[in-house]
């Protein structure tokens, strides 16, 4: 179902069904599409330069992100050996959405993917991945190199395949439809109404992608795959999942999405039309607005009224009613 949500190619190569697995949140779902795209440019790396085993376990890729990630991918870096490449976003500009030409120019012979956030836990905004796969398919076919991307959905996963359904404004294509789009992840506890700690991995294919992370298992005389970090974990996630996504469908999702854009828009505009004694905004709206982008409202207090007070006394205050 989900795989069919975010457009996955179908099964070939004699396979029978979507690749991907039930994880423990978003954070594992990440690790996993990361080993998954390290072990395949490993295996790229050392066909390109004639390497040993030995000798091209001991390169460390890289991983091509805006500095809006969220710490799944610290974790990457830290306890995958995995370098950083970061891209930074324009805050005033371009909304906290790192630019294409940004991210595809920190990419490199040993970067194993390019990271695209479906809507940063900042203000919501979506990374454009659309242009960032153009600008990289040319890129590969320019060097001879492969690399791809992967869509880290943990929000907007369950929010960008419900925008646009109804005439409003939508996204462009931003999953499996666009070539470069190996692997998605996504948080079904965020906005797919899930248990918490519900998170979900999907790959394009299995051959040369989530083949590298699977592990076979015939503890009980048949054969099954294991491509998560740990083996044994509670059912619940993946049969709430189940049961909102049966209960909900399509149009329940969309209502709800929809809903959640309205509000999100009345709380914008009652805060761009506060206004200080001075007659000037109270705040500065950050977020991306009414349309493609998560349903939430980003915003600071206005740094002209120079104030004795900053955005964090305000929180602290807030906090205490």
């Amino acid at each position: 179902m989900l795989a069919k949500l975010w457009h996955a190619p179908p099964p070939s190569d004699g396979e029978k069904n979507y690749c991907g697995a039930g994880t423990v949140g978003s954070t594992e779902a990440c690790l996993l599409a990361g080993l998954a795209h390290k072990f395949r440019w490993r295996k790229w790396y050392k066909k390109q330069h004639n390497l040993t085993d030995e000798e091209v376990n001991g390169i460390r890729p890289n991983l091509v992100i805006s500095t809006c990630y969220q710490a799944a991918w610290e974790k990457m870096f830290r306890y995958f050996d995995v370098d950083a490449k970061f891209a930074y976003p324009d805050i005033l500009e371009n909304k906290m959405a790192v630019g294409a030409d940004d991210l595809v120019a920190q990419v490199d012979e040993k970067t194993m993917a390019v990271v695209c956030i479906l809507g940063n836990h900042y203000n919501g905004v979506y990374d454009p991945v659309w242009d960032v796969d153009t600008k990289l398919k040319a890129l590969n076919a320019e060097k001879g190199w492969q690399v791809g991307i992967h869509l880290d959905a943990a929000s907007g996963g369950f929010v960008a395949p419900f925008q646009g359904l109804s005439g409003e404004e939508g996204p462009p294509p931003f999953d499996f439809r666009l070539d470069s789009v190996l692997s998605l992840s996504s948080s079904g506890h965020k906005f797919g109404e899930g248990a918490i700690g519900t998170g979900w991995v999907v790959f394009r294919q299995r051959k040369d992608l989530a083949e590298h992370i699977a592990v076979s298992v015939t503890y009980l005389g048949g054969h099954s795959d294991s491509m998560t970090l740990n083996f044994s974990r509670p059912a619940t996630g993946p049969y709430v999942q189940f049961y909102k996504l049966m209960r909900l469908g399509m149009s329940g999702y969309t209502q709800k999405v929809q809903n959640q854009m309205r509000v999100a828009a009345y709380l914008r505009k009652y805060m761009k039309d506060l206004k200080h004694s001075s007659g000037k905004p109270r705040f500065q709206v950050l977020d991306g607005g009414d349309t493609c982008t998560l349903p939430v409202v980003a915003a600071r207090i206005n740094p002209d009224l120079k104030l004795h007070y900053d955005d964090i006394d305000l929180q602290h205050a807030l906090s205490e009613r």
